[in-house]
């Protein structure tokens, strides 16, 4: 079911603004967050992880290049802060009234005599906001050294608390209708692997399959249009393979090597990971093993994957299952996904891995990704999963082994 909430809350707004949620459960976000600020004994808190602002806003545009960001106190609507040009995108995006929005000029933007943090000092002090205790995603990809450095030059009087992380753990838990553009993600996904398998053969061009797979996850399947991933397809081959994170080149996919397929079906920004791997001729026997051990491993940690376990137990599972077969893994085996921007899909909050005591809660939403690195082969297979009251339920319906097209 495809759902748009139209907010007509904007009394200076002459055009609707599509919200992928209700305006209640923004609030009941913001309300989460709130409450985790005074545990934190934190007044303002400047949100620039486009993945929260989104979260706690709708504000949803490709402009995280420049400096922006969500103010929240502790009362009132959210303020939303960003380069001039760009807030038509926020008035079309976010649930606030319009006065909630606020953009600086454009000399600012890459400007070395100004900074924009200098001017959201001026809007919170013109706006009378409170500024002795101010929360700061200290540790993240889109909150420089320059924006920390002019926010303490501009309140000097202020005692800034690394909020990094805050906003993510209140997305841990996911509503029913965020599970439901999972679900959406997760059968875009199949379709992606689907047109995979279909194609792939020697001799093609990466570069080829790649804009294949890419038309997959963006047209969509029965309606449901894709959206752009946070992190682009992975697909490494043969010795390649033993690295995780390698792209694709122009170059011809090859016989009698293995390639995995690390992608991602995304709906209205909810991701659904998934990975497979494909061996074009006949693998050879160390392939097929560790095949073995990988899905023996995924059953034992989905198996573990309930409520009240923790997320340290449900490595534990997997390690136990592949020490049997002689092999060690040092990464780990899984991360929380969900709503996100480049670059990166997971939320950055808990880990499968040991010594990660979080205790699973229902509607808990992780990608596992057991992978097998090796020094000149890999081999991935992945599900992402939801959390439920009985158990781990996978979101794909997609065959669950290695793919051999001999």
């Amino acid at each position: 079911m495809i759902i748009d909430f139209i907010n007509t809350g904007n009394a200076n707004n002459m055009t609707a603004t599509r919200l992928s949620f209700s305006v209640e459960e923004y609030h009941l976000r913001l309300s989460k967050v709130r409450q985790a600020m005074v545990e934190k004994d934190i007044e303002l808190l400047v949100v620039t992880d486009p993945s929260n602002m989104a979260w706690l806003t709708g504000y949803d545009g490709w402009s995280f290049y420049v400096h922006q960001c969500v103010v929240l106190t502790h009362e009132g609507e959210p303020l939303w802060f960003g380069r001039g040009q760009d807030a038509q995108g926020a008035v079309r995006t976010v649930f606030m009234a319009d006065e909630s929005i606020v953009g600086y000029p454009d000399h600012y933007v890459q400007s070395t005599q100004r900074h924009p943090m200098q001017y959201l000092v001026e809007i919170l002090n013109r706006r009378k906001l409170p500024t002795d205790r101010v929360g700061l995603e200290m540790d993240n990809y889109y909150f420089s050294a320059a924006c920390y450095t002019n926010l303490k030059a501009s309140l000097p009087d202020c005692t800034f608390v690394d909020a990094t992380g805050l906003v993510n753990w209140q997305r841990a838990v996911k509503s029913e209708q965020e599970l439901e553009y999972m679900q959406n993600a997760a059968r875009i996904v199949e379709n992606m692997h689907s047109y995979i398998l279909n194609n792939i053969k020697p001799g093609m061009l990466k570069n080829e399959l790649v804009a294949g797979i890419y038309h997959a996850g963006i047209t969509g399947i029965d309606g449901l249009g894709g959206d752009y991933p946070a992190i682009v397809p992975l697909l490494p081959s043969g010795a390649d393979a033993a690295a995780p994170h390698l792209t694709w080149d122009d170059e011809p996919i090859k016989n009698n090597q293995g390639t995995f397929f690390e992608i991602a079906g995304c709906y209205k920004r909810y991701h659904c990971p998934l990975s497979r791997t494909i061996y074009l001729g006949q693998p050879p026997k160390q392939f097929l093993n560790a095949e073995k051990a990988q899905l023996e491993g995924i059953e034992a940690a989905l198996e573990t994957a309930k409520p009240g376990n923790t997320c340290a137990q449900v490595e534990q599972a997997w390690r136990e299952v592949i020490a049997r077969y002689g092999i060690k893994k040092e990464s780990r085996i899984g991360y929380p996904i969900g709503l996100s921007y480049p670059p990166d899909w997971g939320e950055r909050t808990m880990s499968l891995r040991p010594g990660d005591e979080t205790i699973l809660q229902e509607n808990m939403t992780f990608h596992m990704i057991p992978a097998l690195w090796m020094d000149d082969w890999g081999l991935e297979i992945t599900e992402s999963f939801r959390v439920t009251e009985n158990g781990a339920q996978t979101f794909c319906n997609y065959p669950r082994h290695l793919f051999i097209i001999d």
